[in-house]
């Protein structure tokens, strides 16, 4: 398979985890401030959170299950201090400029906010995360 093509299989592939992804933090999302009346930014960072890990799970025996150069433990630590971060600073401060700032509504945020830091953590997974050595490097 050709280098373009292998990559861009590889970003179907994480746009397919990351759309179940996007339920499972939503839910969590709506769960937490819908259900249980939490507050909208605490309820963000625990979906995020929640959903890292099952991201990365999924990345692990899906996305890149052809890349694995250092240990599990190696990677999950490297994803979340990456893609982790990103999605979480990235949605806490995207949240609280357009549902605090803004008063648009927080679901509504949220996926604005999935979709703003979702080419930023596929670019890290791939060449960080993810890359030959790369939580090794």
């Amino acid at each position: 398979m050709t280098a373009p093509r292998q990559c861009f299989m590889r970003w179907l592939k994480f746009i397919a985890v990351g759309a179940i992804g996007i339920c499972l933090q939503l839910s969590v999302l709506a769960l937490l401030r819908s259900g249980f009346g939490w507050n909208y930014l605490l309820s963000t960072v625990i979906a995020v959170e929640v959903t890292v890990v099952h991201n990365f799970l999924w990345h692990e025996r899906f996305t890149w299950a052809d890349r694995m150069t250092s240990t599990p433990l190696r990677r999950f630590v490297a994803f979340n201090l990456s893609n982790g971060a990103i999605s979480l600073l990235g949605n806490i401060g995207l949240m609280k400029l357009q549902a605090g700032a803004f008063g648009l509504n927080y679901f509504l945020a949220n996926v604005i906010s999935i979709a703003a830091c979702s080419l930023l953590n596929f670019a890290v997974g791939d060449q960080f995360v993810f890359a030959p050595g790369g939580a090794d490097r």
